[in-house]
């Protein structure tokens, strides 16, 4: 047993995982919580004043006053800080717009006859070509496509005008300010480029101008990462429906070939599901029963909203599905992957198996995969997981036996169409008439992750129960929504934790779609899936005539740990939106950045609350955050003239 650890009880809520933590150190293999406990964190990075942009430093203010008060370049304590903060939501703007521009030439190379994938989803793909300014008449699926994925790659490489998407997605009061403001991004990779540019050791040294900057990076992310993601994927693979599945680490099968997908861009994971219902018989020839597939992270919440696949876990506990002793093979593309899952799986028999040229782990298996070689690249890893079933050691296997039912896909298609059973004139107008009246006081987005450093699970489950007790209508996604599925939010049995007038309406629309209830928190995807609460919020707006800023919403982030989050959440501020995060964003050393994003000085000048309309809440505790929260959201419904 490793010894001066924490209990595991105080490091995550889920039963399962607690179990299996228990089981690594008895085998003395150490875990992201147990890391974490042992990595002390740095005060001058954590304040954000620590900068490495040059070989004259690394510099570094100190918080408190003491010592040097600027860099050897001159660069003050606040230029530093919002450069670095351009810089973390640049890292995060990169991922989500690399992702898209990935299914931009898988769509190429379908239709093109080079990609095993078909066009699922034609109607989506004419209202995109609509919407994108192409004729759709006369033209067959395949050329509307291929047009379509042109017109996205022209976001990653024209030199004037804003990006396509953001034409195509962005609410019109919301653009028009951008506009006003000079922020409107050319095209991604032209914006990330300029912004490693202008955090060199003497570039932008205005820290109201880095901030603004950032800005416009998060723009980029919305637009040619999120929204361009979404409107793709779900052309190539199809747009999301109502699915039933479960959740926790009993999802994976003891007389099974499990195999878990983990990652972000679902290209591979969707075909790894293709593949493990083809070679079941292959799976049976070792002893096995059939091929299990299991989703972590991002990836897990792709095929779920899509092929209702069940989630062993979210990303804190990833390496635990290793540690089940259960596990043949776990695939990995992009973003989010732990290095130490190699150093884990070496333990077992279980072999990482990483896909993308750019993203390896030292000692992992690697499989080539791009679109055009996607059906031998699945086959393969399928036949690899399934040669280890022999390999493992019974005196190692360790399974909890937990799993919650949970529904997931709802995208903005499968809300309007639930609404259409309400009211199939008008579907909008029930939802709205809730809000106006009270009955749903307004609505909040708990997305993004999960954080070795924080109980896991805990302030996501938490903050979610806090809002719906107070009417509050919660839709999820990314590791935020695998919370709140392990603990029941994901089915209608959580309506016992609902306030009555929530509770109520969700019932009849539930029951006008022939279900008890829908579900007191709607999955609407992964992380780049907050395309869709943004396209929600501006049909909602749009629908009352009013900004999106303007709307009794907010987002939270309880339990962040990625880049990729803050530059969603920079994104949502930029449309008005109040963002929570549970997590500190590493700004506190400059009062002018924190004063910026947080607009906590009345009289302070220029802040993103006065420009946008929304702001950063940091709030550790999350009943505390829940009660900011509520409270902004009544201060907009007062505004709206709303009780």
């Amino acid at each position: 047993m490793m010894k001066d650890l924490p209990d595991v009880k105080d490091l995550s809520l889920d039963t399962g995982v607690q179990e299996l933590l228990v089981k690594a150190r008895n085998e003395g293999i150490a875990t992201a919580f147990d890391r974490a406990v042992k990595m002390s964190q740095c005060g001058f990075g954590s304040a954000g004043v620590c900068c490495k942009q040059c070989l004259e430093g690394p510099c570094r203010i100190a918080p408190n006053g003491k010592g040097p008060r600027a860099g050897v370049c001159g660069a003050n304590v606040d230029t530093i800080v919002a450069r670095n903060f351009l810089n973390t939501v640049t890292q995060g703007t990169a991922s989500h717009a690399e992702h898209a521009r990935e299914v931009a030439h898988a769509i190429l190379e379908a239709v093109e006859g080079k990609a095993p994938y078909t066009i699922q989803d034609t109607g989506k793909l004419k209202a995109l070509a609509q919407g994108l300014g192409i004729t759709v008449e006369g033209k067959g699926i395949n050329q509307l496509a291929k047009e379509v994925a042109h017109k996205a790659l022209e976001d990653f490489q024209k030199q004037q005008g804003p990006l396509h998407w953001l034409k195509l997605k962005g609410q019109t009061k919301e653009v028009e300010n951008w506009e006003k403001l000079g922020l409107l991004p050319v095209n991604a990779h032209l914006e990330v480029a300029k912004s490693m540019a202008r955090q060199v050791m003497g570039g932008d040294a205005d820290p109201a101008n880095l901030l603004l900057g950032a800005i416009t990076m998060s723009l980029v992310d919305g637009f040619a990462g999120l929204h361009m993601s979404t409107d793709l994927q779900d052309v190539l693979l199809g747009t999301p429906k109502a699915v039933k599945a479960q959740y926790r680490l009993g999802v994976i099968k003891e007389e099974m070939v499990n195999i878990s997908v983990h990652g972000h861009i679902p290209l591979l994971a969707e075909k790894v599901v293709e593949w493990a219902g083809k070679l079941k018989e292959e799976a049976r020839k070792v002893g096995a029963e059939g091929i299990n597939v299991v989703g972590v992270c991002c990836s897990g919440n792709e095929i779920l909203m899509r092929k209702g696949v069940n989630v062993a876990t979210n990303y804190a506990s990833q390496e635990l599905p290793i540690v089940t002793g259960a596990l043949e093979a776990m695939v990995v593309d992009i973003q989010c992957i732990m290095p130490g899952l190699q150093t884990v799986a070496s333990c077992y028999h279980t072999e990482i198996i990483t896909t993308l040229p750019y993203a390896k782990i030292s000692g992992a298996s690697h499989v080539e995969f791009s679109a055009e070689r996607a059906d031998e690249a699945a086959r393969e890893i399928v036949m690899r997981a399934v040669a280890n079933f022999k390999k493992r050691d019974p005196r190692k296997i360790a399974i909890p036996n937990e799993v919650t039912e949970a529904y997931a896909g709802f995208s903005v298609e499968q809300i309007v169409e639930a609404l259409k059973a309400v009211n199939p004139d008008d579907p909008l107008k029930p939802l709205v008439d809730a809000i106006a009246g009270g009955q749903i006081l307004g609505a909040v987005a708990i997305v993004g992750c999960t954080n070795p450093r924080k109980k896991q699970d805990y302030d996501n489950l938490t903050l979610a129960m806090e809002l719906i007790k107070n009417n509050v209508l919660v839709v999820a996604t990314g590791c935020s929504a695998h919370s709140l599925g392990k603990f029941g939010l994901l089915s209608p049995e959580g309506l016992k934790y609902c306030g009555e007038e929530l509770r109520s309406v969700l019932t009849a629309i539930g029951q006008a779609n022939g279900l008890p209830a829908l579900p007191p928190a709607l999955h609407m995807g992964s992380c780049v899936d907050n395309s869709r609460v943004a396209d929600l919020l501006t049909a909602l707006a749009d629908y009352l005539g009013v900004g999106i800023k303007d709307l009794p919403a907010a987002g939270s982030c309880p339990e962040t740990h990625h880049p990729k989050a803050i530059a969603i959440g920079t994104y949502f501020i930029a449309n008005g939106v109040d963002v929570h995060v549970g997590v500190n964003p590493q700004v506190s050393g400059s009062e002018l950045v924190v004063n910026v994003l947080t607009a906590n000085k009345e009289d302070f000048p220029v802040t993103t609350d006065g420009l946008f309309g929304g702001k950063l809440i940091y709030e550790e505790d999350p009943v505390k955050a829940a009660a900011l929260i509520i409270e902004r959201i009544k201060q907009k419904r007062k505004a709206l003239g709303l009780n």
